[in-house]
């Protein structure tokens, strides 16, 4: 055995675990207040410790508005990744995934409003971490595509502007504030997921080969 599976997981420094407090605290105030009310000094209170103290390991409110999102889509991501290399058909692969985004984005509605509202706000103001969520998921879908065109599943394509371009087809059901305008206007939960569906079934009959 190695020294290094001997020693076990690293344990965290004391600077990363104050700062996975800071995050855990932080993402607890924003569900309970939204995080447009929730301001440094209300952190630093809930920890014990000055808002000087959280602006040593977050340079900003807007630093601490991007981990919190990075979380949250960290998360989404990982799910989107184990559709994406799991063993189903290519053609069950990129709907699932498309459904999980769909899912993920509409529990946030309905369940998260003031998460909901932050990650509105992120898209909106193309915060980084949201450029890199959406990067992730075109990268998704570009490799279910590249094993589908393998497996003759698919028809041969420019993976890259094909990924991009279904993105762009499914938007309105990802998007927060598109879905947020469905409900407005009295779209159901289960219309849109039919809509999706349609949806579904239009980009793989444009796939076949």
């Amino acid at each position: 055995m190695s020294a290094t599976a001997e020693a076990g997981p690293r344990r965290p420094t004391p600077a990363e675990d104050t700062r996975r407090r800071i995050e855990d605290t932080a993402e607890r105030l924003f569900r309970a207040m939204g995080y447009q009310k929730t301001a440094v000094a209300d952190i630093a209170r809930e920890l014990g410790m000055s808002p000087a103290n959280v602006y040593r390991f977050f340079a900003s409110k807007s630093a601490i508005n991007e981990a919190i999102a990075a979380r949250m889509l960290g998360g989404v991501e990982a799910e989107l990744w184990q559709v994406a290399r799991g063993d189903a058909p290519p053609e069950q692969r990129l709907a699932d995934l498309l459904r999980t985004l769909h899912r993920r984005h509409l529990s946030l509605f309905f369940t998260e409003r003031r998460l909901h509202d932050m990650v509105t706000a992120a898209m909106a103001e193309h915060w980084g971490v949201v450029e890199r969520f959406i990067h992730a998921c075109v990268t998704a879908i570009r490799h279910i595509l590249m094993d589908g065109m393998a497996s003759g599943a698919f028809a041969k394509m420019d993976a890259e502007q094909t990924a991009k371009s279904i993105k762009q087809a499914v938007l309105a059901f990802m998007h927060p504030s598109l879905i947020a305008e469905c409900v407005g206007r009295n779209t159901t939960e289960e219309e849109l997921a039919a809509d999706l569906e349609a949806m579904i079934g239009l980009i793989l009959r444009g796939l076949r080969p």
